[in-house]
């Protein structure tokens, strides 16, 4: 009897030790229907929390309570999808009540979505829906296995006589392969457009573009000797320029247009978002470049950049659409208000899928 009291004492203080350590379950982020929003943490040890978003001008001061949540409520939001952190004593830490993570191998950030009063292109809407497959294929190039996701649109069948184009969409640098749907939301802008008939059914291709340790120009040699095959080998996609486009943002920007401008015979629609091309690779493709611009403004059925007004990369991405022009080539600028972001992202996307397989 005794020993049955002291096993039962003993788990009756672990309870409560668990308990007592265990931080409060946190509504964050609280999205209001005015459109301002609630973020809250927990730590009774921290010294100073601060807020960062890209909805933010500035980091924003949390302040605490006497149960240790600290909590800050913002202004109302213009209606999109935001990435935010917290910074704890000058450490960058995600949102630990917030499921809705930034996929990103270097900042730690969660993601708020603040819904318009009339549903935004990214949103989930009632329309019939298209299906993300995860993948991993063999890249001969680089000697090892990798990840791609691959989206089908709504009322795919692969046994079916439809050969769909393909879109082969790259993240920025320090993304993934899944920042695009998680964050860029491809998947529910294809599906909205689709719906619309403002986009052609399509295949979005979404691969890893870090190839580290492996030289980074490696990528494209992955994606016209691994990755094309692959997708053509499981799925059936027109083999033609004419069924290829190539799009991607920031560092994935850059790497569109090394892939796509070297390899037009490949691909009839090239799409640069916010390129950043301080790359050796971009350096050796096009300092001493002389393309035929009358050939290749024939294969090219459609060469945009885009770029925010505010992007810290809009002066040398417009260096670089000049450069395209003064080489002849039939090159179209989207130039937009906004920064260096997966809210423009959106954008571009959206502008991109309308556009490509007429």
């Amino acid at each position: 009897m005794k020993q049955h009291l002291l096993i039962l004492t003993i788990l009756l203080f672990v309870n409560v030790m668990a308990n007592a350590q265990r931080p409060p379950a946190l509504n964050s982020p609280e999205v209001h229907p005015d459109h301002r929003v609630t973020f809250r943490y927990f730590s009774k040890k921290a010294n100073k929390v601060t807020l960062s978003g890209e909805f933010l001008k500035a980091p924003l001061a949390m302040s605490k309570d006497t149960a240790g949540i600290w909590s800050v409520t913002v202004p109302p939001v213009t209606p999109d999808i935001y990435p935010y952190s917290f910074w704890v004593d000058s450490v960058q830490v995600a949102d630990p009540s917030n499921t809705y993570i930034f996929a990103n191998e270097r900042f730690k950030r969660s993601i708020v979505d603040v819904p318009g009063d009339k549903p935004l292109i990214h949103s989930l809407q009632n329309v019939p829906h298209g299906k993300i497959s995860y993948h991993y294929y063999k890249s001969a190039t680089l000697g090892t296995t990798r990840p791609l996701l691959v989206y089908t649109p709504p009322g795919f069948n692969p046994n079916g006589k439809t050969r769909y184009p393909v879109l082969y969409l790259i993240h920025g640098g320090s993304d993934t392969e899944e920042t695009w749907t998680k964050v860029g939301r491809a998947n529910l802008i294809a599906d909205n457009l689709i719906a619309q008939g403002k986009a052609k059914p399509m295949i979005i291709v979404m691969p890893y573009g870090n190839v580290r340790p492996s030289p980074m120009p490696d990528f494209t040699k992955d994606v016209v000797n691994d990755i094309i095959p692959f997708v053509e080998a499981n799925y059936p996609v027109l083999k033609e320029s004419n069924g290829r486009a190539i799009a991607g943002f920031s560092v994935g920007g850059g790497q569109t247009l090394n892939i796509g401008l070297t390899n037009p015979d490949k691909f009839a629609y090239v799409c640069s978002y916010a390129p950043y091309t301080a790359t050796d690779e971009f350096k050796q493709n096009f300092t001493n470049w002389s393309p035929n611009s009358e050939q290749m403004n024939k294969q090219l059925k459609l060469f945009t950049i885009s770029v925010g007004t505010e992007d810290f990369l809009y002066e040398p991405v417009k260096e670089n659409i000049a450069m395209f022009k003064e080489k002849k080539l039939n090159v179209e600028p989207v130039i937009v208000p906004g920064g260096h972001t997966w809210m423009n992202c959106k954008q571009y996307l959206a502008s991109t899928l309308q556009a490509v397989f007429k």
